[in-house]
């Protein structure tokens, strides 16, 4: 086989550029939505089904557009750069269009356009730097992502603050969204078409000839082995799925709860049934069909993958409760200002806005200094769980540090974790994947971001409301133990690492 040709600096830039833009567009979501919803109305205990559609988009896109993405070749725009720039193009008009809203109703349809729009961009990109670049640049290649996320991320967080420096009006004055948001958003959706667009030009592809001779070329045979495998399965886990669901939708009856856990069971309803009709297809000798390709990788993951699945479900479970909840926390309890429609409310949105600056700020420098040299002298797994432990530590301190300067240290710790999150496990992923389905793999991993995001927002809102209704300073706590829990998860992954991949950069 052929070796793919080393890139060096302006190559690993311009490979992941785009990931600048698309962060500033995340980043304006995550600081701001509960700070939208509530200035348009929308009460504490709702905040969490209302964020919904960032988990269910991602669950249902990114599968779809990396089975979609392995199998594509558009003349000149190739194999991942036509659906990140069809998904820029949609995101940017989403975050012109969020700032206009005027009542919740609509700004939660925009929130749905715009986090499809993020995904469609997003997912591609992952399986770009595997496309790219060799082997042992994979750490260097998720690396400089990282850094451009974190970098996207802290002008994002920090536009709306600089704003009102800068005396543009932090306050509606019909109690609507303030012009520091509405601005920020606009520039946000400039920034997003245009970073990707700047990948898009100063960027071309290998051919699915080059790709082959890079990664030897794979018989039909074995691209379809899974769907194969799907084929001799039976219907016992499928039902499983079903059974699960029901339980689920019978218990928000029997103990009352809230009405959002229904889509939880709908969907573990929803799976068990695309595998019955997945497995019947593929026993139907239908090889090359989407629902059984999916689910068949899905069923047949390696088991590395599988690993650090549990892993990624157990972080962004944490990160998921941190972007729903840091406002309503620094507003109750650093400015004393729950009310969402005071001007003190107004402040502190900003404030986060300012904190979120400083982990993806943190992240960025990490991600290019601090993670290297620990995965140098510890291994990449032995460095995630570090990482991990200090972010847990960083939500904890929630509890202790209550001036608003005092928790620029908090961030520190989640800087350090959110850099690994989202580095390490893409550089240990990549390495061991098969490049020909790294598109659907990537997307498939996708689901364990996105499935426990979905459960923060069916199940967090019902334990607050019964056990901490006025008290969302709990929701750090949980957040806190769940990233310890996904260090001790990553012991598994260290179990099974090759020690030479334990000990590279």
């Amino acid at each position: 086989m052929a070796e793919k040709p080393r890139q060096g600096f302006w190559g690993l830039w311009n490979i992941s550029f785009g990931f600048f833009g698309i962060q500033i567009g995340f980043a304006l979501q995550n600081a701001n939505m509960s700070r939208i919803f509530q200035s348009l109305g929308a009460e504490l205990d709702n905040l969490s089904v209302l964020w919904i559609a960032a988990p269910l988009t991602g669950l249902l896109v990114q599968p779809i557009v990396g089975y979609f993405s392995d199998k594509t070749w558009i003349g000149k725009l190739g194999r991942r750069r036509p659906y990140f720039l069809a998904g820029a193009i949609l995101a940017a008009i989403a975050l012109l269009v969020m700032p206009q809203s005027t009542v919740l109703w609509f700004a939660v349809v925009m929130l749905w356009i715009l986090d499809a729009s993020i995904n469609i961009s997003m997912e591609p990109f992952r399986a770009f730097v595997g496309d790219m670049l060799r082997k042992d640049q994979h750490s260097a290649g998720y690396a400089v992502q990282t850094a451009f996320i974190g970098a996207g991320a802290v002008v994002g967080s920090i536009f709306p603050w600089v704003l009102e420096q800068l005396n543009v009006s932090n306050v509606s004055p019909d109690g609507g969204i303030p012009d520091t948001v509405r601005y920020a958003f606009w520039f946000g959706g400039i920034m997003f078409l245009l970073s990707v667009l700047w990948t898009v030009f100063t960027t071309e592809e290998y051919s699915p000839d080059e790709m082959a001779a890079f990664d030897g070329v794979a018989s039909d045979e074995e691209a379809t082995q899974t769907v194969r495998a799907l084929a001799t399965k039976t219907f016992a886990t499928s039902f499983v799925w079903i059974a699960a669901g029901i339980v689920v939708l019978l218990a928000v009856v029997q103990f009352d709860l809230e009405k959002e856990v229904y889509l939880l069971g709908a969907l573990l309803a929803g799976y068990g049934i695309a595998s019955i009709i997945a497995i019947i297809l593929a026993r139907g000798g239908s090889s090359n069909n989407m629902l059984s390709s999916i689910v068949g990788d899905f069923s047949g993951m390696p088991d590395l993958m599988k690993r650090l699945a549990l892993v990624q479900f157990f972080s962004w479970s944490a990160l998921f409760i941190m972007w729903i909840n840091t406002t309503p926390v620094v507003a109750q309890y650093v400015f004393d200002s729950p009310n969402p429609q005071s001007a003190g409310y107004q402040e502190a949105g900003n404030w986060v806005g300012v904190l979120f600056t400083v982990y993806n700020g943190i992240a960025a420098i990490a991600a290019l200094s601090l993670l290297p040299w620990l995965a140098g002298k510890f291994g990449k797994a032995k460095t995630h769980i570090i990482c991990l432990l200090c972010g847990a530590a960083g939500y904890a301190s929630f509890f202790i540090l209550r001036d608003k300067n005092q928790l620029l240290i908090s961030e520190i710790g989640i800087g350090i974790a959110w850099a690994s999150i989202l580095a390490m496990p893409y550089a240990i992923l990549a390495s061991s994947l098969p490049q020909r389905k790294l598109g659907i793999y990537m997307g498939l991993f996708n689901i364990f971001i996105v499935v426990p995001q979905l459960l923060v927002a069916t199940v967090m809102g019902s334990i607050m409301k019964a056990f901490f209704p006025t008290e969302p300073i709990w929701t750090m706590a949980f957040a806190a133990a769940v990233l310890v829990i996904a260090a001790l998860a990553m012991l598994r992954v260290d179990a099974v690492l090759p020690k030479e991949s334990a000990i590279k950069a």
